[in-house]
């Protein structure tokens, strides 16, 4: 165990030695800031989720370390401005892991995940300079999907949920229906009012039966690509774009890629 720890320290340790030399003798890396890293952070999150995604080990391993340079190169800038360095952002994580669970650390019992979740969130409340309210802690800038997701976790775990899982149809059947007499009203603002209210609905229901909402959309997009790539090659072998298919052909195609699912 001891040699392990070694070797992933001491590589940790030529990753901050080359990214110290990098920020000296590199002029890339010598003129970036907080502000122009940024978007380049989120693009390597969106690439590692990528990988993950497509479950590729070794696109897995390329995306977290590209992930954990931003992390470095953010903790470097930091450390040349005097405001804190990587070991700090490590001994802060480190702290906040002990601290959020007491179960492990402490003497707190739970039962299962659920009630870790639910005390994780009653610590996070606690916790100085926390989240002063439940939903605080949700980043105003996630996906839209992603964040009503966020935001019912972390309401049913401070118990605002429904009592019966199923009680959540009913829910989904009214904001259908509103759905409905928004569109028969012929307002376009009521309309998409309703059309978010019905989308909320249905990710809460996703989350109700243990879906994650984003992973199973992802595997529809996914699956959606598939066959209709599949009705694009079947026009190109017969000389033709998609656009010239009918809709009865194209129909019989997508047909033919579902039985290849």
């Amino acid at each position: 165990m001891s040699n392990t720890r070694d070797k992933r320290l001491a590589a940790l340790g030529r990753v901050i030695d080359t990214l110290d030399i990098l920020r000296v003798r590199c002029p890339w890396d010598a003129k970036q800031t907080n502000e122009s890293l940024r978007p380049n952070t989120i693009e390597e999150v969106y690439e590692l989720a990528q990988a993950l995604a497509n479950d590729d080990t070794a696109d897995i391993k390329k995306e977290l370390g590209d992930v954990l340079l931003h992390v470095l190169f953010y903790s470097k800038i930091a450390d040349e401005q005097g405001r804190f360095d990587i070991a700090d952002v490590a001994d802060a994580l480190n702290d906040k892991l002990i601290f959020r669970h007491p179960h492990i650390f402490g003497d707190v019992k739970v039962g299962n995940a659920h009630d870790v979740e639910t005390n994780w969130e009653k610590i996070k409340l606690k916790e100085k300079g926390g989240n002063r309210t439940v939903l605080a802690g949700v980043p105003e800038a996630l996906p839209a999907l992603i964040k009503a997701f966020r935001i019912q976790e972390k309401a049913a775990n401070v118990g605002f949920d429904w009592e019966k899982r199923d009680d959540v149809w009913q829910k989904v059947c009214e904001e259908t229906g509103e759905v409905s007499e928004a569109i028969a009203s012929g307002s376009q603002s009521d309309i998409e009012v309703e059309f978010g209210d019905l989308l909320f609905s249905i990710i809460n229901a996703a989350r109700l039966y243990g879906v994650n909402p984003e992973n199973a959309l992802e595997r529809t997009n996914r699956k959606f690509i598939s066959r209709f790539n599949h009705i694009e090659r079947s026009a190109a072998e017969s000389g033709r774009a998609v656009s010239d298919l009918s809709l009865d052909e194209m129909e019989t195609l997508w047909c033919e890629a579902k039985k290849q699912d």
